[in-house]
């Protein structure tokens, strides 16, 4: 069940819609594998974190999820979290490095 700060991205249009609200607020993309144990424990961790968390399940968006490394040159890897701030990624984790308090941290150090 999805924790309800998690929105989900599903198509290129709403990774748009993303770009345009990083103008104003620094905006959270979780890439999250449903099958992943890894992701799972990164999961855990973005249930706590505070803002609205953009999920993209890999499995199902794998398109979507190459968009993202072509449109900011960030290597896809799965899980992964990415910080937009106007339209640019300002900052991303993956795997392990993925920590509620880092990613609340990038959102508050791009604001």
């Amino acid at each position: 069940m999805m924790d309800n700060h998690f929105l989900k991205v599903e198509d290129a249009r709403a990774l748009e819609d993303l770009l345009t609200r990083s103008q104003k607020t620094p905006v959270i993309i979780f890439k999250h594998s449903t099958t992943c144990p890894i992701s799972a424990s990164a999961y855990r961790e973005m249930q706590q974190v505070h803002n609205e968390v953009n999920l993209i399940e890999v499995q199902s968006s794998s398109a979507l999820s190459l968009e993202i490394e072509k449109k900011f040159g960030i290597r896809h890897e799965s899980p992964q979290v990415i910080v937009l701030r106007y339209g640019k990624a300002v900052w991303n984790a993956s795997h392990w490095q993925i920590k509620a308090n880092a990613v609340t941290t990038a959102v508050l150090d791009n604001s």
